[in-house]
């Protein structure tokens, strides 16, 4: 039996550069990861098998609509095996919530279920990988932080990025990602600032200080709770900058270290006891 995390994705920035004849917009992201997680263990069967427990397991398909399988589907057929694995996932992290928990379990599956069947890795720059989803590739290339660009095909390794701690929180509320697109009001944004000279927590937060995440004013349309949450965040001891995630409702806060983060987290799960909050590292290296 083997296991593997797939950490929570959190998007620092998230610029939308353009949008495509097909209708997919183009990004331009900082991607870091923070270290909670979902957990999959995996053991050789005849078939491909997939259970589920957790405090987020409520609503999670155990059929081939779930991208673990779709992942596991995926290596099987482009490395010719006809084996299979019992899959278990321990639902940790909230579903639909813009840390990217779904495409973090399928790149965490492609890499366990390839040192299960001792075949090659899958590339993040395969394209059968963004074909599971937008955000799959760059969830394979981490947890080291990265560059996300394109429609999330183009990937570069963020320079050195300081030692930081987040607090996620995320309101009991669905923020479906196609309505929160529809609601930006331009399309065709600058791209990110160079990643340049970025060596204390200052500098990262004086550079995302100047950068967007576009998504997040159609978010707050949708469900102005999100403001409050990045309020709340903001005000913490320690907080050094707030945002919201992705596409939301998840928001995360800066902190210069675990500790801090850790006593914000308690402070607002008290005060909202029907948010998920939790504190982490962020992760630097693969």
């Amino acid at each position: 039996m083997r296991t593997a995390r797939a950490p929570a994705k959190v998007n620092l920035t998230l610029h939308v550069t353009g949008r495509r004849d097909d209708g997919y917009h183009l990004l331009d992201s900082l991607v870091v990861f923070a270290d909670v997680a979902d957990v999959i263990t995996a053991q050789k069967a005849d078939g491909l098998s997939l259970t589920v427990t957790g405090p987020f397991a409520e609503g999670v398909p155990v059929d081939e609509s779930n991208l673990i399988l779709r992942a596991a589907d995926l290596l099987a057929r482009a490395r010719g095996l006809t084996g299979g694995a019992a899959l278990h996932l321990e639902k940790n992290l909230p579903h639909a919530a813009g840390i990217g928990s779904g495409s973090s379990d399928a790149a965490a599956t492609l890499q366990l279920l390839a040192a299960l069947w001792g075949v090659a890795p899958l590339a993040p720059d395969d394209p059968a990988v963004l074909g599971l989803g937008a955000d799959v590739p760059v969830c394979l290339a981490g947890p080291a932080p990265q560059r996300m660009a394109g429609i999330g095909e183009q990937l570069s390794s963020a320079p050195p990025l300081p030692e930081a701690a987040l607090v996620l929180a995320r309101p009991p509320v669905a923020v479906p990602t196609g309505p929160v697109f529809q609601g930006l009001s331009s399309t065709k944004g600058g791209p990110m600032a160079p990643l340049e000279d970025i060596g204390t927590l200052g500098d990262l937060v004086g550079w995302l200080g100047v950068q967007r995440n576009d998504l997040q004013a159609p978010a707050i349309a949708l469900a102005p709770v999100i403001s409050d949450v990045i309020a709340v965040l903001a005000a913490q001891k320690g907080a050094v900058f707030a945002a919201m995630s992705g596409s939301g409702a998840t928001c995360y806060a800066l902190f210069a270290d675990l500790q801090a983060a850790e006593a914000a987290a308690r402070e607002i799960g008290r005060a909202n006891p029907g948010w998920w909050v939790a504190a982490a590292d962020m992760l630097q290296s693969s």
